[in-house]
């Protein structure tokens, strides 16, 4: 097979350029070397996208692949290949593994596990902390110089300001992102939905909004103090919005993501399936006030990436009890096509989302890709914005299988993914 690929045919759409336009895009040994009209084949495999949007390949900053540790609930295979055919084409995968990531023979490991059976790039994150138990900080060095890419304790408690502080004045000498953000664990004990209205009717404990509002005050207000990278993950409340607003007007250094089932669902979600445990999440489902304040926060620049938030888990810890059962959902598969229903709707504007999607990350973890300019990686998402289809987590290639969306039909789905010059999903037959 030809190591040369052309896409011929497509709208190109890469705000990193300020392009939209129609444009073939040639890719040789994994990088693009032209962009333009008509262009030769000149002995490339060629693709034809025509009447489909070509963009820069989109990056996941979180995603939980379970590997090691974990293999029933997913691996790096299964996990990339869940990407892939959502359109992800890199995938940063969460440290909170067993053992966790917190140490370079971890990250080296992962990595070499990725070359042997990932579809899609991945990209690790290091434990903020050893072990992810908020005691001791993680050797940051270390695990940037084996790949890491930013430190998180991922799925565990926030930890403490002190500990917080030390981790953005150390991570200043590695240029490492920390990711902060969360629920303060005092107020959100116990809490399985939104505290509000709908968790009163259901009989169900609920955290507020302000579990989330104090933390990210905390850590916005450490990072002014600091100097230090802080990225702020899943966020959920417009109470954040607005302190990320002000704690940017000051200079803080920071980026934040939302998750993109925040974007479509709420609390009403629990009680239209109630008690449904795909729907028990983690930040949970606010208010459609709440998700009203994140679109906005999309579309002004306050939110600079959206994630899958990927966390996949077996049947029997999904079939529990509500506030029994384990948080969180299978979402690498539907995350982009929940956008695009968006954006199919007139919620949101294509380019946009497609720097949320593609440059927004890539610049806020530091990573290559996110642009179709001559000599970025061969990373490629297709999409075909008319596309209707029906959420079905029976056919999910991630283990997981759980998902609030099931049987929900969206308007819009990656089609073709490209990585490196080869592709790893064709959707289009």
């Amino acid at each position: 097979m030809s190591r040369t690929l052309l896409l011929v045919g497509g709208r190109v759409v890469d705000p990193g350029q300020g392009l939209d336009a129609a444009r073939d895009v040639r890719i040789e040994k994994g990088v693009v070397t032209e962009l333009g009209r008509r262009l030769s084949p000149g002995g490339a495999t060629v693709v034809d996208v025509a009447g489909l949007v070509v963009c820069p390949g989109f990056v996941d900053l979180r995603a939980r692949l379970r590997e090691p540790g974990d293999e029933e609930k997913e691996t790096v295979a299964t996990g990339t290949r869940a990407a892939a055919a959502g359109g992800f084409a890199a995938v940063c995968a969460m440290p909170g593994t067993r053992p966790v990531n917190d140490d370079a023979d971890a990250t080296r490991a992962l990595l070499e596990r990725a070359q042997r059976a990932a579809a899609a790039r991945v990209y690790p994150v290091g434990a903020l902390s050893q072990g992810c138990r908020g005691e001791d900080l993680a050797e940051y060095g270390d695990l940037r110089d084996a790949g890491c890419v930013a430190v998180d304790d991922d799925e565990r408690a926030p930890v403490g300001p002190r500990l917080m502080r030390r981790a953005l004045e150390y991570a200043r000498a590695f240029d490492l992102p920390v990711v902060g953000g969360g629920q303060d664990p005092e107020l959100a004990a116990g809490a399985a939905m939104n505290e509000g209205p709908v968790a009163t009717r259901l009989g169900l404990p609920g955290a507020p909004g302000a579990a989330e509002a104090i933390v990210a005050a905390r850590d916005l207000a450490l990072a002014e103090l600091t100097g230090g990278r802080l990225h702020l993950a899943r966020v959920s409340t417009a109470g954040v919005l607005e302190a990320l607003r002000r704690a940017r007007a000051r200079g803080a250094r920071v980026t934040a993501e939302v998750a993109a089932h925040h974007l479509v669902l709420t609390d009403e979600a629990v009680a239209a399936l109630p008690y449904d445990t795909a729907a028990r999440l983690d930040p949970p489902l606010r208010s459609e006030a709440d998700r009203r304040a994140l679109l906005k926060g999309l579309r002004d620049g306050t939110l600079d990436c959206v994630v899958s938030d990927h966390a996949p888990h077996t049947v029997d810890e999904k079939d529990l009890e509500f506030d029994a059962a384990s948080p969180g959902a299978s979402s690498l598969e539907t995350a982009v096509a929940v956008c695009l229903d968006l954006v199919s709707r007139d919620a949101l504007d294509l380019g946009r989302l497609v720097e949320l999607l593609s440059s927004g990350p890539a610049r806020a973890f530091g990573l290559p890709g996110g642009s179709l300019a001559k000599g970025s990686p061969g990373d490629v998402t297709v999409l075909d914005p008319g596309l209707r289809r029906e959420v079905d987590p029976g056919r999910f290639l991630s283990k997981g299988r759980s998902s609030p969306l099931a049987g929900r039909t969206l308007t819009g789905w990656p089609v073709l993914t490209v990585v490196g010059g080869r592709v790893v999903f064709d959707g289009r037959r």
